[in-house]
């Protein structure tokens, strides 16, 4: 099992301990880091202002979102990042959900969101292959577009940079069970949301789904990349803070109350009653009272926290899943090293 370094996305503005941890990460023989995007900070800049500090280590968006670009556009900055930093990029895209792709993005959701991913990432791969211009009439994505409000002059084309990597891994953020068998079927790994080593029959079913995308494969081939916050700390409770409260935003903000991704997922793996309280609580404003009310085992078991025999012991669970690649996230240099040590 590899590991690798999730920094997520800016909060009110950029850490200056991001580069020097992607360093040390490098140094310590982590083999990624990764970065994400919201509604601030993107995705792609950070990354390659990391790709210019550091020299092996690859490259991982987690996630960007398809929203906010085209599928040639998100092909371009892939490619592009790609060989400046000599074929380290990963790219990890996720649909995220109503409230960000309408509210802040303003564009319509997906009716079919399955599809419309699925015609997302053929695009993205079209691009990356060169073998012939793009060409797609989908229900989501058009090349060329073919709309009645268009002008009918556009023709198919080949990106004029040759890609680096016609085989560049592609993951999916994939939470509900058929967009995780989907994501089985077209990418090259996965990255789930919350991952619990002592619950992974939560997503065998999923993954049985789709045997033609596994036969004859190992867990080297099709990525499987959880985050986990990691701390090394002699207080459990005070170093399961952090995973509570951004449980409670996830649970409780990231989406509406009828339709909200991140709380269907905890619901499915045994806390469906506590999930839809966290949402109330939330929802009427009542933000500490939600993240009070994620039940520590939940947090607990999807994290690596506590002193540094609890940690290793509790590695080993992760160790004997599918998990081919553990992404810590925003680990301390302490944590980072402690991981690095116990992995080895």
């Amino acid at each position: 099992m590899r590991l690798g370094l999730a920094l997520g996305y800016w909060g009110r503005g950029p850490s200056p301990d991001h580069v020097p941890l992607a360093q040390e990460a490098e140094r310590l023989g982590y083999d990624s880091v990764w970065t994400a995007e919201s509604w601030g900070s993107d995705v792609f800049t950070p990354l390659t202002w990391i790709a210019a500090r550091t020299s092996r280590i690859r490259l991982g968006t987690a996630v960007a979102q398809m929203a906010a670009r085209s599928p040639t556009t998100t092909a371009m900055h892939a490619l592009t990042l790609d060989h400046l930093s000599g074929g380290r990029m990963l790219l990890g895209l996720g649909l995220s959900g109503p409230q960000v792709v309408e509210g802040w993005y303003g564009r319509p959701f997906p009716s079919s969101p399955l599809t419309a991913t699925r015609e997302y990432v053929d695009v993205v791969r079209q691009v990356l292959r060169r073998e012939a211009p793009v060409e797609l009439d989908g229900r989501f994505h058009s090349h060329p577009y073919r709309g009645e409000d268009g002008t009918g002059l556009g023709k198919p084309l080949k990106p004029i940079t040759h890609p680096l990597r016609s085989g560049l891994p592609i993951l999916l953020g994939a939470e509900g069970p058929k967009n995780i068998a989907q994501t089985a079927r077209i990418a090259d790994g996965w990255l789930p949301l919350y991952w619990s080593p002592t619950r992974t029959e939560v997503y065998e079913a999923s993954l049985a789904d789709a045997p033609e995308a596994r036969e004859g494969s190992s867990k080297s081939h099709f990525l499987v990349a959880p985050m986990a916050r990691a701390q090394v700390c002699d207080d459990v409770a005070e170093g399961l803070l952090p995973v509570k409260t951004m449980l409670g935003f996830y649970i409780g903000g990231m989406g509406h109350a009828k339709r909200n991704f991140h709380a269907d997922l905890m619901a499915r793996m045994g806390y469906e009653e506590e999930a839809r309280r966290i949402q109330q609580l939330f929802l009427e404003g009542r933000r500490e009272e939600a993240v009070l009310a994620v039940p520590d085992a939940f947090a607990d078991e999807i994290s690596l926290v506590g002193p540094k025999e609890r940690i290793a012991e509790r590695l080993e669970l992760w160790r004997k899943g599918p998990v081919t690649d553990l992404l810590l996230l925003s680990p301390d240099r302490l944590t980072l090293r402690v991981l690095a040590e116990l992995n080895s």
